[in-house]
């Protein structure tokens, strides 16, 4: 029993010890996909800036404070390729200090890659990774820090590629401008003017 309760008392450490950097999350957290809680700080074009706000329990709260160092970690939203209005549309949504979960995918250098749930009211949160992408402001693309072959990333990517493809059906965002240009090139190719003048060019090359 009481190495039971020193097993358990290590693991409790290391979930309320507040990480400043990301080399500092151990291994087995990133392997597990563990979900961290956050304070946002910064949203960058790097990705955002979050405050990790660790567990906290009544009997160690006082030695937490006295132990916690100043940082931030840089959090990447995996699987997503943000366009410029992305950074607008995150800078719009979200609050200043917004508390935030992230679950941990991967990690890049001092980058992690993660899933990004915000609470929207009391009881529903929301992935920010799919709700961008069901706003046309990004677009999918591989996964950093899962194996192309696991479970989870399939399962995770089927999620990203589904919210992406409501954005193509509603012609929302960066398919809205996509689905103009193609009308407009169609427009350009079906012009009588744009077709007698490929008829010509055609002739001069025979003719000359």
């Amino acid at each position: 029993m009481a190495i039971a309760g020193v097993i358990l008392f290590a693991k409790s450490i290391k979930l309320t010890k507040k990480f400043t950097s990301a080399l500092d999350i151990p291994v087995e957290f990133i392997e597990k996909n563990v979900k961290l809680r956050g304070k946002l700080c910064h949203i960058t074009e790097k990705g955002l800036e979050v405050e990790h706000v660790p567990i906290s329990l009544p009997f160690l709260s006082s030695l937490q404070r006295k132990w916690q160092s100043n940082g931030v970690l840089l959090v990447r939203l995996a699987g997503v390729e943000l366009t410029p209005n992305a950074m607008v549309w995150l800078q719009e949504e979200l609050k200043p200090a917004q508390m935030m979960w992230f679950q941990l995918l991967g990690r890049e250098d001092l980058v992690l890659d993660c899933l990004i749930l915000v609470n929207k009211g009391r009881f529903f949160s929301v992935c920010l990774n799919e709700e961008i992408l069901r706003q046309g402001l990004g677009k999918t693309t591989r996964i950093e820090g899962l194996h192309h072959d696991s479970p989870l990333y399939w399962k995770l990517h089927k999620r990203l590629l589904q919210a992406e493809l409501k954005a193509l059906k509603k012609n929302k965002g960066i398919w809205k401008e996509e689905s103009y240009l193609e009308k407009l090139r169609d427009h350009i190719s079906n012009n009588k003017f744009v077709q007698k003048l490929k008829q010509f060019v055609n002739w001069l090359r025979i003719h000359i």
